[in-house]
């Protein structure tokens, strides 16, 4: 393999390349990361938006300074934007260099890989689809790369299914001599009716095993480790049930507001935008049963298990779903407007920017368990966590004469820092028996000497490559999870809000969320 520059990399013995111990042992079946990609071109339609500069360049450039790009391996920005290839590369650069870590040794060979293709994504084959194909044509033969190709969907999904009938009509969708694949992004339909209806479009034009469904959370370093944590140790394994865990808390939240996507978000709301992927993907990862194997097939089909048996336990919306927008108020010092002030947002919208619900699984594992899931925006910190809270003890040996003891709690913290978090009970040293409650923390920066973990579009874009779906949704499993929240979405729409705004921006939220929770006794971590 060639180190940035061109150099040829070799590996010492021992060292960790990527997952891989060179000299050492093959990963396990499943995510194969640590094993070369295939050489390949890579097609960003949508190559002028945020995604493709905020993520999927950055998310490139920095697997080309890990060494895990292929040696062949190209980039082709495809938009409507009258841009050069030239320029392409120029944004690329100051997307590198703000995103991820700067190599400048590394720079020019990685952008001598990316060129652009100005054509109009949703116009006739003869307005850029023909150019491309030639394109990708030359691009391969320059580069002696071989005829696998996939094309990243970085465009709003109302263009998906066109963007596969073009695809199809130029003759890119299908090779003899290698492979394609489709990426799409989120959200996956607006209902399931549509959810439904897209997928017929796609799979005229692609297989299911060609589609990748991304969902950057998947990727990232502590949700896999959730799978780890519980299935490596079995100290853990054994009480993972309603035996012994009170109930699962996840939290997805965030301090900024919408920005500039107000278009998209009257459209889409919170739930769509994070619950019917995020949070369930969360709520999935942390409650499966162990799969037979790591591998795309077996992991999804226990995904999917779980939603099936949430959708054997019907949501009352009045009693388990409340809804919130933000209004004005003060974030880290910084007075912001409320959503209805947001620059292109209706002055009257009740399009709802923060969600919790509470849910239940009907299995032999979690019945009885309550789930309570948040997602907002404008909150009082950025923070994306699982915590599960397991049962107090069934005798206190020791009592706590300040109240009663605080619960055991395991959180898989994603944001800010990547890490997990253990509070149990201690004694506090001294003659007496006096009881504390601790935390440890295991940080991914502090323990394996890494600044950050890497970006999880980073690893999935690799995934990709290599072809392994186990960390990319299935259809079944968007279909299931849009019969768990179409309830609610259709109640949300059907009924308008009268108390919008009803949390003000730096808050934890509306007052209803807190009242959901503490009706059964229990609160939120407002870490």
């Amino acid at each position: 393999m060639k180190a940035p520059g061109g150099s040829v990399f070799e590996a010492p013995s021992g060292v960790d390349v990527g997952g891989v111990k060179a000299g050492g042992e093959a990963p396990s079946e499943g995510l194969s990361r640590g094993t070369p990609a295939d050489p390949s071109v890579m097609v960003i339609f949508g190559a002028t938006g945020d995604l493709t500069r905020t993520e999927l360049l950055p998310s490139l450039f920095e697997l080309y300074c890990k060494r895990l790009l292929p040696d062949r391996f190209a980039v082709i920005g495809f938009a409507r934007r009258e841009w050069t290839s030239e320029h392409f590369r120029e944004v690329a650069r100051d997307s590198a260099e703000y995103e991820c870590a700067w190599h400048p040794e590394a720079w020019e060979d990685f952008a001598s890989r990316l060129h652009y293709v100005q054509g109009d994504v949703a116009g006739a084959p003869e307005e850029g689809y023909e150019r491309l194909s030639v394109e990708i044509a030359r691009v391969r033969a320059e580069a002696n790369i071989a005829d696998n190709v996939f094309f990243h969907l970085a465009v709003p999904p109302s263009l998906f299914a066109t963007i596969a009938e073009r695809l199809a009509e130029v003759g890119l969708t299908h090779s003899e001599a290698g492979w394609r694949r489709l990426v799409i992004e989120k959200p996956f339909g607006e209902n399931l009716g549509s959810a439904l209806e897209l997928d017929r479009e796609i799979q005229r034009s692609f297989h299911e095993d060609q589609i990748y469904r991304i969902d950057h959370f998947l990727g990232k370093e502590t949700v896999q480790n959730m799978l780890v944590f519980r299935f490596a140790n079995p100290a853990f394994e054994p009480i993972w049930n309603r035996n012994y865990i009170d109930h699962i808390q996840i939290t997805v939240a965030e301090e900024i507001g919408i920005g500039t996507r107000a278009g998209f978000y009257e459209k889409t709301g919170v739930v769509r935008d994070m619950m019917q992927n995020h949070l369930l993907q969360l709520l999935c990862m942390a409650t499966i049963e162990p799969p037979v194997t790591f591998d795309g097939s077996s992991l999804r089909d226990e995904t999917v298990k779980i939603l099936q048996a949430m959708n054997c336990c019907p949501i009352d919306i009045e009693r388990d779903a409340v809804s919130g927008q933000y209004g004005s108020g003060e974030v880290r010092g910084e007075s912001v407007v409320g959503y209805r002030e947001e620059e292109g947002v209706a002055a009257g919208s009740s399009t709802p920017t923060f969600a919790a619900i509470r849910l239940g699984l009907d299995n032999w594992r979690w019945a009885g368990v309550p789930f309570y899931l948040r997602s907002g925006k404008r909150l009082a910190r950025k923070l994306t966590e699982v915590a599960i809270q397991f049962k107090p003890t069934p005798h206190v040996m020791f009592p706590r004469p300040d109240g009663p003891v605080p619960p055991n709690v395991l959180a898989f913290r994603l944001q800010p820092e990547e890490g997990i978090v253990q509070r149990f009970i201690a004694k506090q040293p001294g003659p007496g028996i006096t009881l504390r409650d601790v935390t440890m923390n295991f940080r991914y920066a502090e323990a394996f000497g890494v600044e950050e973990p890497p970006r999880a579009y980073a690893w999935l874009l690799l995934d990709v490559m290599q072809g392994d779906q186990t960390l990319f949704a299935r259809a079944d499993w968007i279909n299931e999870a849009w019969k768990v929240l179409d309830p609610i979405i259709t109640r949300w729409d059907e009924r308008a809000p009268e108390d919008f705004p009803n949390y003000a921006s730096g808050s934890w939220g509306p007052a209803a969320a807190e009242a959901l929770i503490r009706d059964d006794g229990r609160s939120w971590r407002n870490v």
